[in-house]
């Protein structure tokens, strides 16, 4: 959908404006949410999701329709983080603790458990982590 390189765009709806920023929902849908057939499937998949995006001077309303946009680079951290990285942590530490002696069971038990904390500081950094993303919007 994006028009330009390194960059994610989504078409989101403004659904509040404060005095430092704008709250927009984004209708995101995966391939087979526009088929035909989705309702025969049962595996249509559609979430909404809010973006705030600091915007303290602006022109837009609310119920108005924009482009949300980020750079494709902040979509590949997300990723990392959400993803990768705590399937990294539980892979290695699945062979540590059975290298450890563990059986297998206490092994993947005790793997999961280590990302509790994992996803425990991803909560408590959210702040920190948050400015990190920056959204722009874009009047269609």
């Amino acid at each position: 959908m994006s028009s330009k390189p390194n960059v994610i765009e989504h078409l989101g709806r403004v659904e509040a404006i404060t005095a430092t920023d704008i709250r927009v929902t984004i209708i995101s849908q995966s391939a087979c949410a526009s088929c035909h057939a989705k309702g025969a499937c049962s595996a249509a998949d559609v979430a909404e999701k809010q973006v705030v995006v600091s915007k303290p001077y602006h022109n837009y309303t609310v119920g108005e329709t924009v482009k949300v946009i980020m750079q494709q680079s902040l979509g590949f951290k997300a990723l990392f983080l959400g993803y990768i990285l705590p399937l990294i942590v539980l892979v290695v530490s699945l062979f540590v603790f059975n290298a450890l002696g563990f059986s297998e069971s206490v092994s993947g038990l005790l793997s999961l458990a280590v990302l509790v904390p994992y996803y425990l500081m991803l909560y408590l950094f959210r702040k920190s982590i948050e400015k990190q993303f920056h959204f722009d919007i874009e009047k269609l």
